[in-house]
């Protein structure tokens, strides 16, 4: 039969129920725009935490981790009947934390082509004199180019410039520690390490993650202060960090390093698993609500198309009777639903962008969080492909089944039955 005429009566059905018609489109257009909206909105939390914490962690780190030396001396008493085997003296393995021979390990790296780039870097405890109070905290002492190529530092800077770094004897304090010891940028603090090095530093930056764990603790300043400040000889680094063209060769490459160089290493997967575990529940959670909604507009859909085929019995013998087949009584239920779906799918997709665009409008100023200033919105064409396939899917279903029952129908026993 004609595609055309089949629409064409699929059509007249649809306005024979406009109302029914239009609250069962009107569903389908609320689930995909809540879809939508959730999905973007989730997505974009889950950007903006990873700015926070996975942003800033290196997808492959290098470093040399206290640990007890791997030979152990051991002591067997002969006496005892099994034999048995006692530990003596577990103690930390005395090699420092430096990493031996690191400029050459940084220059083969950076030849490596899987790797972005390297930023070398110092983690060293430190003291920060507050009048007579020391406060515990730790110095971070980074190459300032490769810090700001890698990790964006500058973008959780309240006050001052990363660049600033680059001046002999400057420092930046995150936000909770500059508030402790109640210092502005220009002010001059002293810093102690542990082995009672004082040195004088300018702040030139205050920092914000909005982690607390980081803000009343961490401090920035340049490789070459650092150095000095600890006392420590030019060639003087901690920690190696990498980044990575492809994110998920992290594991890889940093077992491949550990038995190159001999050092430690961990990829970030490793040392983010709980939080990237959080980030994928909440993945989960938002998707299947969307869902959810999505396949409870497609029972209306099936209620209405149901309910539909029991008020047109005599149509649909009628047209079974003038030469219409199962098949195309099929087809003109399935155009219905699939109108139904396509009218609000498009619906959905305009007021599922319309509520996002709201909701990135929204005001979000939090003091712990300097750098939001309104609700993340993460704007991927991808879920909204994803809405209108399954809106698409989730009303064909529902018009299957009441279609299959139509083109079932047989003729005889209808008029017979009138």
């Amino acid at each position: 039969m004609d595609f055309k005429l089949l629409l064409n009566i699929a059509l007249h059905l649809l306005r024979a129920r406009l109302k029914q018609s239009v609250v069962a489109a009107v569903g389908v257009t609320f689930g995909i725009a809540m879809f939508i909206s959730l999905v973007s909105f989730m997505n974009g939390l889950n950007d903006l935490l990873d700015g926070l914490m996975l942003n800033r962690t290196p997808h492959v780190r290098l470093y040399n981790e206290i640990k007890p030396a791997e030979n152990q001396a051991v002591y067997i008493d002969k006496n005892y009947r099994n034999k048995v085997n006692i530990i003596r003296s577990i103690k930390p393995k005395d090699r420092g934390k430096a990493i031996y021979n690191c400029k050459a390990i940084i220059h083969q790296l950076k030849t490596d082509p899987r790797v972005i780039d390297v930023a070398p870097k110092i983690t060293e405890p430190m003291f920060f004199i507050s009048g007579t109070i020391e406060i515990a905290g730790l110095i971070n002492g980074i190459d300032v180019v490769a810090e700001e190529k890698l990790f964006q530092l500058s973008d959780y800077l309240i006050e001052g410039s990363i660049q600033d770094l680059r001046q002999n004897n400057s420092i930046i304090v995150g936000k909770g520690l500059a508030d402790k010891m109640l210092v502005h940028v220009g002010d001059i603090i002293q810093v102690t390490s542990p082995k009672g090095n004082l040195s004088m530093l300018k702040v030139v930056g205050i920092s914000q993650f909005g982690i607390a764990e980081f803000d009343d603790t961490t401090s920035y300043t340049s490789l070459e202060t650092a150095q000095k400040a600890l006392e420590k000889p030019t060639n003087y680094i901690t920690d190696i960090q990498l980044k990575l063209h492809d994110i998920g060769q992290a594991p890889a490459v940093a077992a491949e390093l550990h038995k190159t160089f001999q050092v430690d290493s961990i990829d970030y997967q490793t040392a983010n698993s709980q939080f990237e575990t959080g980030s994928t529940v909440r993945n989960i959670i938002s998707y299947a609500v969307g869902i959810v909604l999505l396949i409870v507009a497609g029972f209306g859909i099936y209620n209405i198309l149901n309910m539909m085929i029991f008020e047109k019995m005599d149509s649909i013998a009628i047209l079974k009777a003038t030469g219409f087949s199962g098949r195309d009584v099929l087809w003109i239920f399935m155009l219905l639903s699939l109108i139904i779906g396509l009218t609000g799918g498009i619906c959905g997709l305009g007021f599922g962008y319309l509520f996002t665009t709201i909701i990135d409008g929204i005001p979000f100023k939090t003091a712990a969080l300097p750098t939001i200033e309104t609700y993340p919105i993460n704007y991927n064409p991808v879920y909204y492909f994803i809405g209108f396939a399954f809106a698409l899917v989730t009303t064909a279903i529902a018009g299957l089944f009441p279609a299959l029952k139509a083109s079932k129908i047989d003729p005889v026993e209808i008029i017979r039955g009138k």
